[in-house]
């Protein structure tokens, strides 16, 4: 069985856990309005006003004008992530994570230790909520696909438990917006076709949405039938540190888009350094609101940690893919892999100043022992 764990609000709760005095009120983690900065995680009292991750920070004071908006401390969310996984260890070692606060466990060798995936994963929640003051939400299921959808199906505080044989009686109620790769678009187009919940999808043939949906349509229909062979992928075997978001509604604005992507390299290269590893290649994901996926790499000179290097190459890898008025984007993500000694291309356009690194390690302490961001990175315009 595979445990889908998931902090419930993670910065926002990081936050308020920090200043008591914030409890019950609307709080989000971001960038400022006025630097067109967007939402980086919503207390469940600010979602009440409809603000959610990803929304443009003046859009989202609009929406609740008594708001209370805090800058991102990528060090001290770092710092809890680090002791909510030392906790996930503990049970087992095949531990995926998908960002700082979400992660894949695969339990299954550790059932004679620990007993069933469920009491692994209630233990886990208490532990975090014990020893991090902290509430996680758990999915436990036969696959990646129905974990994670069980992990979110219940939230906050969530825990359900999808047996192999309740697969299907578990997913066909659902409306098909919760199968991955079902956006907006999609999901209009089989309304049209008088398919609205997972078991009206499953009932279609998957040729049937082959031919109107094209590679999409076989992925929806596998999914549809609690079909995930994804393996989980622990950190040791993992080749590259990566963080993505999924949009609850598509982004078709440029620079909304790159606030989140220089958070992401943020988050990214501040695990570097907490793993003390360098990368050379940096990568970029783009998932657009068709389920198309593509992905854009910069290979380096050299390895490389800095926080800014890996924000110049991301921009620059976006910048170069973005076309205005014809993008629809539905997830981004920001990659650094290439932790070996191998010989690669020298990047002219990219060479690294050796004072950013001083200055990376200068701000990580000053951060870690103020713990409210009190050195953060700014975003040039961006053009």
């Amino acid at each position: 069985m595979i445990i889908h764990l998931d902090m419930d609000a993670f910065f926002a709760s990081v936050e308020m856990r920090e200043r008591p005095e914030l409890a019950d009120l609307p709080v989000v983690v971001g960038g400022s309005a006025a630097g067109r900065g967007v939402v980086a995680a919503a207390s469940y009292e600010a979602r009440k006003f409809g603000v959610f991750s990803a929304m443009p920070m003046a859009k989202a004071l609009k929406q609740c004008p008594k708001l209370i908006c805090l800058p991102v401390n990528m060090p001290l969310y770092i710092e809890v992530s680090q002791q909510i996984h030392e906790i996930f260890y503990r049970y087992t070692p095949e531990i995926e994570p998908l960002s700082l606060d979400e992660a894949f466990l695969d339990v299954t060798a550790s059932e004679k230790l620990f007993g069933s995936a469920a009491e692994v994963a209630k233990k886990i929640k208490t532990d975090i909520k014990n020893e991090c003051q902290l509430i996680a939400s758990a999915g436990i299921a036969p696959n990646k696909f129905v974990a994670k959808i069980a992990s979110d199906i219940d939230k906050p505080n969530g825990f359900v438990i999808v047996e192999q044989n309740e697969v299907q009686d578990f997913l066909d109620p659902l409306p098909i917006k919760r199968i991955w790769g079902v956006g907006k678009k999609t999901e209009q187009q089989l309304h049209e076709y008088g398919i609205n919940t997972v078991y009206e999808l499953r009932n279609k043939t998957s040729d049937w949405l082959i031919q109107r949906f094209g590679k999409l349509g076989d992925h929806i229909f596998r999914l549809a039938n609690g079909q995930d062979k994804r393996e989980v992928v622990s950190d040791a075997k993992a080749k590259s540190i990566s963080s993505e978001t999924t949009f609850a509604t598509d982004i078709r604005d440029k620079e909304v888009l790159l606030a989140i992507l220089s958070q992401l390299s943020e988050q990214v290269a501040s695990r570097l350094r907490v793993k003390d590893v360098k990368g050379k290649t940096i990568s970029i994901k783009i998932r657009f609101h068709d389920f198309k996926t593509i992905t854009r790499s910069k290979t380096l000179f050299e390895n490389s940690s800095q926080t800014m290097l890996i924000w110049q190459v991301v921009k620059q890898l976006f910048l170069d893919t973005w076309q205005e008025g014809k993008m629809s984007i539905r997830l981004v993500g920001v990659s650094v892999s290439g932790f070996s000694k191998s010989e690669s291309l020298q990047s002219e356009l990219f060479e690294q100043d050796t004072k950013q690194d001083t200055l990376d390690v200068l701000s990580d302490k000053i951060n870690q022992r103020f713990g409210k961001a009190k050195i953060h990175r700014g975003r040039k315009n961006n053009g």
